[in-house]
Formats: structure tokens, C-alpha cells, sequence
């Protein structure tokens, strides 16, 4: 199954979009175990963080979990590896 590379601006997209959506990262989970993604509350955490690997079933889970176009998740991030 293909995994996404973590990246900073990544996850703190995740986690406004789900913070704006008045969500805590428990119900989120929740919400994707429903759907039927074994993630955990702590891996869903590294995501946020940027530090997590997110697998793409996981992340169309998010997507209607949240309600968003995918351009959301992706906002601000540059077409560049630069890790500065």
C-alpha cells in the first residue's frame, strides 16, 4: 500500500483543517477506524507533526472525514525538496 512522506507543512495542514472542523485527534481516529483504517491515535499524532509516514487510503479517509478538497492538504507546500 503507498505511504505519502512526511512533511512539515503537510501535517500542520492535517491538523488545521482538523482543528477548524472542531475535532480532536481521538474522534478523528475514530472516524477513520469506521471507515476501516487500522491507524492509532499516536501514529495519526507523528502526522500532525510531520514526523509520520500517512498511507493514501488514509488520507482519502481524511478527506471525507473532513469534507475537503485534497488541495487542502496540500496548501503552501513548494514543488521543491528543499528541507530547509
Amino acid at each position: 500500500m503507498p505511504k505519502l512522506l512526511s512533511n512539515q507543512i503537510l501535517g500542520e495542514n492535517i491538523r488545521s483543517i482538523r482543528i477548524s472542523r472542531e475535532l480532536t485527534q481521538e474522534q478523528t481516529v475514530a472516524q477513520l477506524q469506521v471507515l476501516g483504517s487500522p491507524i492509532s491515535r499516536s501514529t495519526y499524532s507523528l502526522i500532525e507533526m510531520g514526523r509520520g509516514n500517512l498511507f493514501v487510503n488514509d488520507l482519502v479517509g481524511l478527506k471525507s472525514v473532513f469534507n475537503v478538497d485534497y488541495e487542502e492538504f496540500f496548501k503552501d507546500i513548494p514543488p521543491n525538496r528543499d528541507t530547509k
